[in-house]
């Protein structure tokens, strides 16, 4: 694969109603982008209306959300066209990384080109380099899909420019993106008040660790009070979701981005991320065997005990 010079954010407006309506049919009706360079750090902009194949009025409702009118469309060129200029405006797909909020736009981008009989080849490239930075956002900041405003606010910023605007939604993605990159300590600080503190964080690393390192056990101290030896594999199965929320709530700790966290506290969320693995490879070789019960022994309890005691 080509070395990636450029992150691209695009981000589209589509044809919405508030009666509901089919994604398939919600067609494109604006492509917003920016382009960042990795080593000029310029910023380019890309912005144009796409016209519609449904010849229906748009509704007074996406005429409000997006703040688009029928007349804004009426000379628009259609989504072929459109995506052609927007690919000479990337300059080379082959060199970029494709960025968006929410999958919906890849899918959007899917759909339109397949209508309009843009080759395969081309959207296959662009979907190999794509990225859902929503969803990286949710496992490693924010736990849950937030939108682009309570992004920003994390890092005490503010959107720019005009909202359902998918240039500037691009735009202020890309802000986000950069916040998120350049600023590793600030990222897991929130990450820590969203997965794992629900006090006030402390200002010091110290006190940062000693706190997490009491969360750590206090969770670890939960499963192994909760987790009998023997269950009946129909009730086993029921145990994953739940340890499974509080597991990946130290997985950012194991990536440690920030270098904020120490060795120790590393090593303890590795223990309980491999106390899970382990558990499932355990349940899934018992489902390999038609078992009708599990026996968790010590060896596989054991880290949840050590973890539970730690001074």
């Amino acid at each position: 694969m080509a070395e990636i010079k450029q992150y691209v954010f695009f981000d589209f407006e589509m044809l919405c109603s508030n009666f509901g309506m089919a994604f398939e049919n919600m067609e494109a009706i604006r492509l917003g982008a920016v382009k960042y360079d990795l080593e000029t750090e310029d910023i380019s902009y890309f912005d144009r209306m796409i016209k519609p194949e449904s010849q229906e009025p748009l509704s007074e409702f996406c005429k409000a959300l997006t703040g688009i009118e029928d007349a804004d469309l009426e000379n628009a060129s259609n989504f072929k066209l459109v995506f052609a200029d927007f690919l000479d405006w990337v300059g080379g797909v082959k060199k970029s990384r494709y960025f968006s909020w929410s999958p919906s736009d890849l899918s959007r981008l899917k759909i339109d080109a397949d209508k309009h009989d843009i080759p395969l080849r081309t959207i296959t490239k662009i979907e190999k380099r794509y990225i859902d930075f929503q969803e990286i956002f949710k496992k490693r900041v924010a736990k849950q899909n937030v939108s682009v405003e309570d992004a920003l606010a994390f890092y005490g910023l503010k959107f720019v420019g005009e909202k359902h605007h998918p240039m500037y939604d691009a735009y202020n993605t890309l802000r986000i993106y950069l916040s998120f990159l350049n600023e590793p300590v600030q990222s897991d600080l929130i990450m820590l008040k969203q997965f794992i503190f629900e006090e006030e964080l402390p200002h010091d690393a110290d006190l940062i660790n000693k706190k997490l390192e009491y969360h750590l056990k206090q969770d670890a101290k939960l499963l192994a009070e909760q987790l009998r030896e023997v269950y009946q594999m129909r009730d086993a199965k029921k145990l994953f979701k739940p340890i499974r929320r509080i597991v990946e709530k130290y997985e950012n700790v194991l990536i440690n981005r920030s270098g904020l966290f120490t060795k120790e506290n590393m090593h303890h969320a590795e223990r309980l991320v491999a106390f899970y693995h382990q558990l499932l490879l355990s349940y899934n070789e018992h489902i390999s065997y038609s078992s009708k019960i599990i026996i968790f022994d010590e060896y596989l309890l054991k880290p949840l005990r050590d973890l539970s005691s730690i001074r």
